[in-house]
C-alpha cells in the first residue's frame, strides 16, 4: 500500500446550511428512504457526462477505459453499499466545494421550506425533492468519498458521520479508484435491506433505469457484476416503445423530483437543424421558482454527449421546464461561453419554445382541467412572457387563464371573455391590485355589475406590467377600471333598478365644484361617476400615465419620484351625497370636514392610509359629535 502523508489530514465543520440540512436528513422520519440511491446514481452519471465532455478536447482523460460504468457493490458481512463510478472525479478543492458547503440555492429554499412545515408534513418534502449526496446520510451511520480526478495522480478521502465534521485526507491509490468517485455507505441497522440485490434492482430499475450510463451491481466483493440498466438513452427511443411509467421515472431521476409530471413533451425535429427534445411540466412548483437567480433546468446534449446545464434553451417566462436537448448538429467542441451565441442554438431555442407552447395550447383545448393544474403553479411565470416576448404575445395571451367576476373560483380564457362582451362594449376591462379577496369588493366595480360587464382579476404583480405591453387581444384593448372614464353609458343595465333622479341635480353639480375647491391641489379633479352604484366615492388615474395599482408599485419600488394626483368621482346619486348637496352656507365648515372624509374614505377604499390621519380624526370626531348632538344634550 502507498504511504499515505499524514500531516494533509484536514478536520472541518460543515457551513451552518450543510450542517441543517444535514440534522434534517438524519432525523427524517419518512419512510422511503429509497431517494437516496437515485440520487447518488445520478450524481455518478452527470460525472460520467462530464468525462465525456472533458475527454472532447482531452481524449487521454479516458485513458484504457473509456466505457462509462456505475456500479454498486454489496458486502452484507460489512453491512455496507458502495457507489462507483468512472468519470470526471473531484480534486481536493472539489470535494471541499462539493460536499462541504451549499451553492444551489434551490437547496437553501428546500431546507426553509422544510423548517416551516410542521409534524409530518416535513417528511413528505423530503420525500418530494431532490436533496442529492446529504441524503445519503438518512441510511448510513457514516460516508467515505474516495475521489480520484482524471489526468491526476492523487486520490482523496472525504469521510464524516453527519454530525457536524467531515474531513479530507490523502487517499493511498490502492485504495483509489483509476478514475471516478467510489462513495462508500456504512448502512445504519434498519438499512441492512439495501445489501439486498432484489432490493437494489428494484429501486434502479424503478428510479435510474433511464441514465445514459449503464449500471451493474456486485453481490458481494469478489463477484462479477451483472448489468441492470444498459444506459439506453431514453430520448433517443421511439415514442411508440416508452411507457408512460419510463418517463415519469426519467422526469424524477433529472428534475430531482418526486412528484408527476403535469405535461411531457417529447419530439424530433428535422430538417436545416437535428435534434431531439424531452421536457417536462412538473406537476408542482420547485422550490425556487421565484429565486432571482434561478436558471433554466434544460440540460444539453452534443450526439448524447452531456455538454452543460447552463445553456439558456429556454426563454425565462419557462424556467419551471425540467429536461434535455440533445442536438446533432452543434460542434463537440464548441465552448459552453461561446455555446450560448451560437446560431444553431438560437434556432433550436425557438423551435423548442414554440413547440412546448403548442403542447400547452394543445393541453388546454383537450384537457382543460389538467391545463388549469399547470396554470394554477406556473401561470404568474407564463405571464411574464406576455411582457418579455413581444413575438409569442399572441400565443401566451391565448394560453393564459383568469379570475374574473363573473368566474372567481374558476379560470377563464381571454377568447371566453371576448365572446361574452356586452352590446356596446368595446374593451377588455381588467382590476389590479394584490389580494382577488379585496378585488371583488372594489366599489370601482359596482357601475359594471350592474350592466353584466365581466371584469378580469388581477392580483399577482406581473400583471400591472404586462397589461401596458400588449395592447390588445382580438381586436379589444385592455382597460383598467381605476384609470379614466368608465364609458358605462352606452351599456343598458341589466337590474330593474333606476337611478334616482332629483330636482337636486343642480345643487349636487355645485357640491362638487365645492368639494374640487376644498381639496384644492390634492385631487387632479372631482367629476361625477358612471362606475359607481352603491359607494358614494372611488378614486382612479388619468387617462394618461399608470393605473392606480401600477403606480403603487412603481413607487414602492422606488421608480415613481412623484405620484401622479388622483380623480376623484362622485356617485351623484347616493343619499349621503345628495344630502351634503341640500345644505346650506350656514353648514359650511361641515361640508368641508364632509369633503375631506370622503376623500380619505376612497383613499381607504383603494388600500391607502387617510391623507393626513390626526386631521383625518379630528374631522370624524367633529362630524359624529354633530351627528350625536342630541343624544349628547
Amino acid at each position: 500500500m502507498t504511504a499515505v502523508d499524514e500531516t494533509k489530514h484536514e478536520s472541518r465543520a460543515f457551513e451552518a446550511d450543510v450542517a441543517k440540512l444535514l440534522h434534517m436528513m438524519v432525523h427524517s422520519v419518512y419512510s422511503d428512504k429509497d431517494i437516496f440511491l437515485r440520487e447518488l446514481i445520478s450524481n455518478a452519471a452527470d460525472a460520467c457526462e462530464r468525462l465525456r465532455y472533458e475527454a472532447i478536447a482531452n481524449t487521454g482523460l479516458l485513458g484504457d477505459d473509456p466505457t462509462p460504468r456505475i456500479t454498486l457493490t454489496i458486502d452484507a458481512d460489512k453491512r455496507s453499499l458502495t457507489v462507483e463510478d468512472n468519470g470526471i472525479g473531484m480534486s481536493h478543492d472539489e470535494l471541499v466545494q462539493a460536499l462541504g458547503t451549499i451553492a444551489h440555492s434551490g437547496t437553501k429554499a428546500f431546507m426553509d421550506r422544510i423548517e416551516a412545515a410542521q409534524g409530518g408534513d416535513k417528511a413528505t418534502l423530503i420525500g418530494q425533492f431532490g436533496v442529492g449526496f446529504y441524503s445519503a446520510f438518512m441510511v448510513a451511520d457514516r460516508v467515505d468519498v474516495i475521489s480520484r480526478r482524471a489526468g491526476t495522480d492523487e486520490g482523496w478521502l472525504w469521510s464524516s458521520d453527519g454530525k457536524g465534521t467531515y474531513s479530507v485526507s490523502p487517499a493511498a491509490l490502492a485504495d483509489t479508484p483509476g478514475r471516478g468517485t467510489r462513495v462508500v455507505l456504512h448502512l445504519m441497522e434498519s438499512a441492512k435491506a439495501y445489501t439486498e440485490r432484489f432490493t437494489l434492482e428494484r429501486i434502479v430499475k424503478a428510479q435510474s433505469g433511464h441514465v445514459p450510463v449503464p449500471i451493474a451491481i456486485i453481490e458481494k466483493p469478489g463477484a462479477a457484476p451483472t448489468e441492470v440498466a444498459d444506459g439506453a438513452a431514453l430520448w433517443t427511443k421511439q415514442k411508440s416503445d416508452i411507457k408512460a411509467a419510463d418517463y415519469t421515472d426519467f422526469y424524477r431521476s433529472i428534475a430531482g423530483q418526486f412528484d408527476e409530471p403535469a405535461l411531457t413533451v417529447h419530439f424530433r425535429a428535422e430538417g436545416r437543424h437535428e435534434y431531439t427534445t424531452l421536457a417536462f411540466v412538473p406537476g408542482s412548483r420547485p422550490f425556487d421558482l421565484f429565486d432571482p437567480d434561478r436558471k433554466g433546468r434544460i440540460k444539453l446534449y452534443v450526439k448524447r454527449v452531456f455538454i452543460t446545464d447552463e445553456a439558456e434553451v429556454l426563454p425565462r417566462y419557462l424556467r419551471f421546464i425540467r429536461g434535455l436537448v440533445d442536438s446533432a448538429d452543434l460542434p463537440l467542441n464548441v465552448s459552453r461561453e461561446m455555446i450560448q451565441e451560437s446560431p444553431i442554438l438560437s434556432a433550436i431555442r425557438k423551435g423548442v419554445t414554440s413547440h412546448v407552447l403548442s403542447d400547452l395550447e394543445k393541453l388546454a383545448e383537450k384537457e382543460p382541467e389538467s391545463f388549469a393544474k399547470i396554470w394554477e403553479n406556473f401561470g404568474v411565470v407564463l405571464k411574464e412572457g406576455i411582457y418579455d416576448d413581444f413575438e409569442r404575445r399572441d400565443a401566451l395571451l391565448a394560453l393564459s387563464r383568469f379570475k374574473t367576476t363573473a368566474s372567481a373560483s374558476s379560470w377563464r380564457s381571454l377568447k371566453d371573455y371576448v365572446a361574452s362582451l356586452k352590446e356596446n362594449q368595446t374593451a377588455i376591462y381588467y382590476l389590479a391590485g394584490d389580494d382577488i379577496a379585496r378585488l371583488e369588493a372594489s366599489p370601482h366595480l359596482e357601475g359594471f355589475r350592474a350592466r353584466g360587464v365581466e371584469v378580469i382579476l388581477l392580483a399577482d404583480p406581473i400583471d400591472s406590467f404586462w397589461v401596458t405591453s400588449a395592447p390588445s387581444f382580438e381586436g379589444k384593448p385592455f382597460k383598467s377600471v381605476t384609470q379614466g372614464a368608465a364609458d358605462l353609458a352606452l351599456i343598458p343595465r341589466i337590474d330593474t333598478k333606476q337611478e334616482k333622479s332629483s330636482e337636486a341635480d343642480k345643487a349636487v353639480t355645485s357640491f362638487i365644484t365645492f368639494i374640487k375647491e376644498t381639496l384644492g391641489e390634492a385631487v387632479a379633479d372631482v367629476r361625477p361617476s358612471d362606475r359607481l352604484t352603491d359607494s358614494p366615492v372611488c378614486l382612479v388615474a388619468s387617462e394618461l400615465g399608470p393605473d392606480r395599482q401600477l403606480e403603487k408599485l412603481l413607487a414602492g419600488a422606488g421608480r415613481l419620484k412623484t405620484a401622479a394626483k388622483p380623480i376623484l368621482e362622485i356617485n351623484l346619486h347616493h343619499d349621503i351625497v345628495m344630502t351634503l348637496a341640500s345644505l346650506g352656507d350656514d353648514d359650511r365648515a361641515f361640508k368641508q370636514d364632509a369633503a375631506h372624509l370622503l376623500f380619505d374614505e376612497a383613499r381607504i377604499l383603494d388600500g391607502e392610509r387617510p391623507e393626513d390621519a390626526r386631521m383625518f380624526g379630528e374631522r370624524l370626531a367633529r362630524v359624529l359629535k354633530r351627528g350625536l348632538g342630541k343624544i349628547i344634550a
